[in-house]
Order: C-alpha cells, then sequence, then structure tokens
C-alpha cells in the first residue's frame, strides 16, 4: 500500500486573501481620516495605536520622531511657505534654504544628542499690541519655528483625536466658516439667547506649570515635555531689554495655537458635558441657549471657569 502524503498545512500566520483585502481598506480610510497628519511620523502602525489607544493613553518615546530628518524637512517646508522676518539672530528665510541640509542636520543631531533643551531668543513685537507685560508677540528664529513645527507634527494627532467637536480654530480642516455655519444652525434651531464671549488676553496669562500638566497626561516623553517647556520659557529681546515670560503661549508661535487648544479642551468637555452648545474659535466663542435662564447658567459656570486662572 502507497503511503499517502501529510496533508498541507496552513502557516499559522498566513491571511486569508479577503482578511488582507479588508486590512488594506482599513488602512487607505485611516489614512484618509488623517490625511493631514504628517506621513512621515504618523506611520499606519501609529495611527492604527492612535485609534485602538495605547496603555494608559499615554505616549512614550516620541523624540526620535521629533528629530526624524523627514520630520524636519517638512517642518522647514512649512516654515518657508509661511514666510516671516527672521528672529534675533538675523537669518532670513532665503539664508536658512541656502545651506537647509546643514541647517537641518544641525537640529536633528542636538535633539538626538539631548544636547538642544533651550531656543534662541525670541525678538520683540513686530507690531505694538500691549498687555499686562507689555509684549504679546516673540518672533522665533527660523531654526527654532522649523523644531516646534516637527514637535507640532509629532503630538498633534493625539490631542486633536480628542479634542471638542465644537471648537473651530486652528484645528485641521476646520475652520471660521464652519465655525459661522454651525452657530447659523443653531439660531435657526430655536437657541436664540446667546453669550458672546472673548476671553482677552487669556492665552497671554496660560499658567505653564497647568499647561504642562495637562500636555503630561498624554505625553510622557520627558525630553519631548522639557522641548515644549523650554519654548515656553523662551526669553524674550525688546531693545535691550530682555526678559522671560512667566505665562501664556507666545503669539505666533508654531506651537502656540495647538497648546491654547490643549489649554481650553477641558472648557469645551466641562460645557459640553452639561448640555451647552458652545461654538469656540480660539479665544473667542459663543454659548447658544433656549431660554435666558439658560444662557445666565451658561455665563456663570465661564465665568467660574476664568476666574481659576491667575491674575
Amino acid at each position: 500500500m502507497q503511503e499517502q502524503p501529510p496533508p498541507a498545512t496552513v502557516p499559522a500566520k498566513a491571511i486569508q486573501a479577503g482578511e488582507a483585502d479588508a486590512q488594506a481598506r482599513r488602512r487607505r480610510r485611516r489614512r484618509s481620516r488623517w490625511a493631514w497628519a504628517e506621513a512621515s511620523v504618523w506611520t499606519d502602525r501609529m495611527l492604527a495605536a492612535l485609534e485602538t489607544g495605547v496603555k494608559g493613553g499615554v505616549w512614550f518615546s516620541l523624540i526620535d520622531k521629533v528629530y526624524s530628518p523627514k520630520n524636519l524637512w517638512s517642518a522647514w517646508a512649512k516654515a518657508a511657505r509661511n514666510d516671516g522676518a527672521p528672529g534675533v539672530d538675523g537669518i532670513t528665510i532665503d539664508r536658512y534654504e541656502k545651506d537647509a541640509e546643514a541647517n537641518l542636520k544641525r537640529p536633528s543631531a542636538q535633539l538626538k544628542a539631548g544636547t538642544r533643551t533651550s531656543p534662541r531668543r525670541s525678538g520683540g513685537p513686530t507690531s505694538p499690541r500691549p498687555t499686562a507685560r507689555g509684549v504679546r508677540w516673540g518672533l522665533a528664529t527660523v531654526g527654532d519655528r522649523t523644531v516646534q513645527g516637527a514637535v507640532r507634527h509629532s503630538i498633534e494627532p493625539i490631542f486633536e483625536k480628542e479634542f471638542a467637536q465644537h471648537s473651530y480654530g486652528f484645528r485641521p480642516g476646520r475652520g471660521c466658516k464652519d465655525a459661522l455655519r454651525r452657530v447659523d444652525h443653531l439660531l435657526k434651531g430655536g437657541y436664540r439667547y446667546v453669550v458672546d464671549a472673548d476671553l482677552k488676553g487669556y492665552f497671554d496669562s496660560i499658567p505653564h506649570d497647568r499647561l504642562m500638566k495637562q500636555i503630561a497626561t498624554r505625553v510622557a516623553d520627558g525630553r519631548v515635555l522639557t522641548l515644549i517647556e523650554a519654548f515656553l520659557k523662551t526669553d524674550i529681546m525688546e531693545g535691550l531689554a530682555q526678559w522671560t515670560p512667566m505665562a501664556g503661549a507666545p503669539q505666533g508661535a508654531v506651537l502656540s495655537p495647538l497648546l491654547s487648544n490643549i489649554y481650553l479642551d477641558p472648557l469645551d468637555h466641562r460645557m459640553a458635558g452639561q448640555g451647552y452648545e458652545m461654538v469656540r474659535y480660539a479665544d473667542d466663542f459663543v454659548i447658544l441657549c433656549e431660554t435666558k435662564e439658560q444662557a445666565e447658567a451658561a455665563l456663570a459656570e465661564v465665568q467660574w471657569w476664568t476666574a481659576r486662572r491667575p491674575g
């Protein structure tokens, strides 16, 4: 009797053709949802982890994403498109571009080695915008704008995933027109009582310690946190005077819009959790209510929240 060959076995890790197709479709849909995220940082694997959630909701080991040459090149390209005046080092966009490769290798190597912890001083205001401290605008150098952009590329999706739906300012795929459409929809839906708020000077007084604690709830890479805090505390030069800001997110800085949204996100969720229809664009927002009593209660809630900030 002829011996029969053993039956063929399917490798344990083999994937059925249909399953492979389904995985490919999921990857395409995921990439489409996060099309704005920096592809050199947010790979398919990282996006999958972003959507399914990481252990404890906290991200570690992000500094290597910041100093990635591809990420820095992408951040530099955006800085170049935005143009802008030079910082206190006097280096313009055009001058930086002439030796861009060396200029980008330098911060990459420094960040990798852990020797770049403090940014260059920022220049004074490009136009007078007085505040309690006298200066609201600090212009970073081109190199620091690039590094800030690389940091933003690395952390923005982590926070964007959880931002409230009614926040529209400085967010990917959202803008002022979207906010106005939402307000119009609510007005037509019977929300006729409006609390109109403008948190004047609010971003200038954001306490750094509280902001950093909020960032640390999602980012646990100490070197990234140190870098962000260093940008917040960058010395400001105005004429011959120099001072270190103790609060606030520098107006005009690449990271500031994201940091400001992070700081106000708890207010967004607090108001939404209490059933208020709030529409926020940066530090301007409205709360639309159906009754006068609801509007008065909403105003009291906002006043309580804003009173928590240092004077």
